[in-house]
């Protein structure tokens, strides 16, 4: 065997001796401070070398001088490397505190604030994506915040809302039961009508509960635009000769459109947004309603004369139980039709927008066209 190779080997196993025990060390040690393992790092490459060289002067016989000049070598080189090691564990230790230090603001609601001083490529990274994190947190806290008043303002608005018909209905039924009501007839008329009300009331609740649980069904079907916009104003018609408001439908080719959705709850949609815009046009108003092919699907718009949204109110329309700046009393409703409107939408895969126009505002409902 020639000499090159017996050192080779003496080398490498003097140096494997030394990168198990490394190996153990750093299982020991692997819960420790990272300045501990970056020592054991490298005091395992000095020693392994020290442990290579030494096993090498034994088998090959060098004198003990030249074993005293190697060994003094290794010696210095162990000093220099444990002393870099140690410096730049305590460096990364320091860095990695601080960094902890910012990431404690996550739980007292605060925002994340990477830290001054230079840090790892790691480390850096690390803070990029906590900073990402907290903002990602800090828009779910603005949502929840925004989600709490908006159930706090519906139980409010419900509150009075079921309290004013529920006095009326009492007070009528007594009158009834007392036998002093002047118009029986006519107070049976009222009853029913608030009645209906509140079943209608019950039924939106009962409808946001299923799209806000992910439980609403939907039966798609292909259905002509043109039909379903024929039908919902039709609906809407009656309610529009009650206010004096004219009532714009689409062209027969325009809205000669297919699309997959669900009839009954899209019939819905339309039902709201055209209800809505009745009750918010002045006599001798007009509510007009379009459809048209984008680049995203198909849209079909509702445009009023209500004069317009604030426009610090436009991000709040579809929010539940918002009803603007009108009076909180009826016919106003319990503001829980247009946030149906962008569950049923959202649920079939589009979307629901509004802007204001010139002397009014525009609602459009985005859906995905039918495959052909």
């Amino acid at each position: 065997m020639s000499d090159t190779l017996l050192i080779a080997l003496y080398a490498f196993a003097g140096a494997a001796v030394t990168g198990l025990a490394g190996a153990g060390a750093l299982r020991l040690l692997r819960r420790r401070s990272l300045t501990a393992s970056l020592t054991v790092v490298a005091a395992v490459g000095v020693v392994a070398m020290l442990a290579g060289t030494l096993a090498v002067a034994w088998a090959m016989f060098l004198s003990p001088h030249d074993l005293t000049v190697v060994t003094t070598v290794v010696a210095m080189a162990a000093v220099v490397s444990l002393a870099t090691a140690l410096l730049l564990g305590r460096w990364v230790v320091a860095r990695s505190r601080e960094l902890a230090l910012a990431a404690r603001s996550f739980g007292d609601g605060g925002d994340f604030s990477a830290p001054d001083a230079p840090a790892t490529a790691e480390l850096e990274s690390l803070s990029r994506e906590l900073a990402a994190t907290s903002a990602r947190l800090a828009e779910s806290r603005d949502r929840e915040r925004a989600l709490e008043t908006s159930r706090r303002e519906l139980v409010a608005w419900i509150s009075h809302d079921l309290r004013t018909p529920l006095a009326g209905l009492r007070a009528m039924s007594e009158a009834l039961e007392d036998g002093v009501a002047a118009d029986p007839d006519r107070y049976l008329r009222q009853i029913r009508t608030e009645v209906e009300r509140l079943n209608g009331m019950v039924g939106d609740l009962f409808e946001l509960s299923r799209i806000h649980a992910g439980t609403l069904p939907l039966n798609p079907a292909r259905i002509s635009l043109y039909d379903l916009i024929g039908d919902a104003l039709a609906g809407a018609d009656p309610l529009a000769r009650e206010h004096g408001v004219r009532l714009v439908g689409v062209d027969a080719n325009a809205a000669a459109v297919p699309v997959e959705v669900d009839g009954k709850e899209m019939s819905r949609v339309l039902g709201n947004l055209l209800v809505n815009a009745i009750r918010r046009t002045p006599a001798d108003g007009t509510v007009a309603v379009a459809a048209e092919r984008s680049p995203d699907g198909v849209v079909v718009s509702v445009t009023d004369g209500c004069g317009g949204i604030p426009e610090e109110d436009l991000p709040r329309v579809f929010d539940t139980g918002w009803r603007g700046t009108h009076a909180r009393t009826p016919p106003a409703g319990a503001g829980l039709g247009l946030a149906i409107v962008r569950g049923i939408v959202e649920a079939h895969h589009g979307r629901a927008t509004v802007r204001n126009i010139p002397g009014g505002c525009r609602f459009e409902v985005v859906l995905p066209a039918a495959a052909s």
